[in-house]
C-alpha cells in the first residue's frame, strides 16, 4: 500500500489526466488512509466531487482507480443531500488531490 502522500499524488495527477472525461470537480481521500491508520489490507475511499452524477461513469471511474492505485477503491460522491454521518466524517477528515 502506497503512503497517503504518494497515494493523493497519485490522484492529483489522474485528476489532471481525466478531469473533462469524467466531469471531475474535486477528487480526496478520507477514512482509514486519511486519517494515517491505512494497511496493507486496507480499500481506498475516494471522494469526488463531478459535474453529472452517472452510474456508468462512476463504474469506469472505479475501475480507473483500482488500477492506477493497485488496491480496491470505495467512490463517495459528495453531495448536499447525502447521508449526514458520512457527510460529516468527509468534511472532517478530507484530503483533496
Amino acid at each position: 500500500m502506497q503512503s497517503t502522500d504518494k497515494l493523493l499524488k497519485t490522484l492529483q495527477d489522474f485528476k489532471q489526466k481525466h478531469a473533462q472525461e469524467y466531469g471531475l470537480l474535486e477528487i480526496g481521500l478520507f477514512g482509514s488512509v486519511a486519517r494515517g491508520e491505512l494497511k496493507e489490507s486496507s480499500d481506498v475511499d475516494v471522494v469526488i466531487r463531478i459535474e453529472r452524477p452517472d452510474l456508468f461513469l462512476l463504474a469506469g471511474l472505479k475501475s480507473e482507480l483500482e488500477e492506477v492505485l493497485q488496491c480496491p477503491v470505495d467512490i463517495v460522491t459528495y453531495r448536499e443531500n447525502m447521508n449526514p454521518f458520512l457527510k460529516r466524517r468527509i468534511d472532517k477528515e478530507a484530503l483533496y488531490a
